[in-house]
């Protein structure tokens, strides 16, 4: 007879995210961050570890690593995926965690002269992604994906597809990016990526 071993833990890992069809960027992030609290604690595994040893690694990080309090955050999410959908236990309640320091900077913000001279020096795909960036909000990879059958000319509106948490959702569409999205060819609408090789 044979019996089928369980997959190590990290593999786990990697099985549990792509079976939630979280992004690769999310799985790479969450690997990192459990494989780090694993070696942290001497390869002891999580299934021995507790709120102390979830309280010291995520002190750690802040307080001799000197990290942000994004990057703080994204580790303590790791860690919740972990304890809840692969070991599928109750994270506990976390009381003496030394939060990161999140920056008191005030944000550097481009007034809107200076993005259309910034704009008024990029032509193509460059213009077009740039544009997509600003007037429509989207993420750096998601702007690579639209279509042109991901355009609502009529409502001004361009569909996100599987952005964020693999959802869908609607953002405007920038008259400058109307215009021109206008004048691509009918029988282009069954490339995929034709919005930008639109010259």
């Amino acid at each position: 007879m044979v019996v089928s071993k369980k997959p190590m833990l990290l593999e786990a890992v990697r099985q549990r995210i792509r079976l939630k069809h979280y992004s690769h960027r999310t799985e790479k992030s969450y690997f990192h961050w459990i494989r780090r609290f694993v070696l942290f604690h001497n390869r002891r595994h999580p299934r021995e570890l507790g709120k102390p040893e979830i309280e010291a690694f995520l002190t750690h990080l802040a307080v001799d690593r000197k990290v942000s309090a994004s990057i703080q955050n994204q580790a303590f999410n790791a860690l919740l995926f972990l304890y809840r959908e692969v070991l599928e236990l109750t994270m506990p309640q976390l009381d003496v965690v030394q939060l990161a320091k999140k920056p008191q900077r005030l944000p550097v913000v481009l007034s809107p002269e200076e993005v259309r001279q910034v704009l008024s020096q990029l032509e193509g795909k460059y213009w077009i992604a740039s544009n997509l960036l600003y007037g429509s909000g989207l993420r750096l990879i998601e702007c690579l994906r639209p279509r042109v059958q991901d355009i609502d000319f009529g409502m001004h509106q361009l569909i996100v597809r599987s952005g964020k948490g693999n959802k869908d959702r609607v953002t405007i569409l920038p008259e400058v990016l109307k215009q021109a999205f206008e004048r691509i060819p009918e029988k282009s609408t069954d490339h995929p990526y034709r919005l930008l090789n639109v010259s």
